[in-house]
């Protein structure tokens, strides 16, 4: 049974507390306000954002809708629902850290609990591994340093790059 947070400390506490569980948690990713409702209907405990999933259902390609667009996307689920949402928010709309930094405010402020940042370009190529953490270091200050505490979750795209070398992957994640 879902456990309803009301305000964005809360769903950020919520988000982070739901990570602790000793089962897996299962986070269906709403395309719209109808879905985020019909999903917390179900008994979901969070929701999450898919880039990709909205992207292709305004018909265009993962990695081609803007910052703005994809957070007003976002704050359109969060306003819907009750729940905590994590976002899917791509490379952070920059390669700079500062960039990446913006995002991470910008989705505290459209009232997410929790996001996540690829270690990826655009392009599909990885960041330096030096770069990567820049971006995220850049990330979590912003998500660690204000009154909700953001669940930040540094991605690590190898696999999706073709890059099956683990010891690569766990490197980059220890970074």
């Amino acid at each position: 049974m879902s456990q309803k947070a009301t305000t964005q400390k809360d769903r950020a506490e919520r988000l982070k507390a739901l990570h602790k569980l000793d089962k897996p948690l299962v986070i269906p990713n709403p395309y719209d306000r109808g879905t985020a409702r019909l999903l917390e209907g179900l008994g979901f405990d969070a929701l999450a954002s898919s880039s990709a999933g909205y992207a292709y259902s305004i018909g265009t390609l993962d990695n081609r809708v803007g910052r703005d667009a994809m957070l007003a996307h976002i704050a359109e689920i969060v306003e819907a629902t009750p729940l905590p949402v994590n976002a899917d928010l791509e490379n952070g709309w920059g390669d700079a850290p500062e960039a990446v930094a913006e995002t991470i405010r910008l989705g505290i402020a459209a009232g997410l609990a929790g996001g996540s940042i690829e270690d990826m370009t655009p392009d599909r190529s990885l960041y330096p591994i030096d770069m990567a953490k820049a971006r995220i270091e850049a990330a979590a200050e912003v998500a660690h340093g204000g009154e909700v505490s953001f669940v930040l979750t540094a991605r690590a795209e190898n696999y999706l790059v073709g890059d099956r070398n683990l010891s690569a992957v766990i490197e980059r994640l220890q970074a």
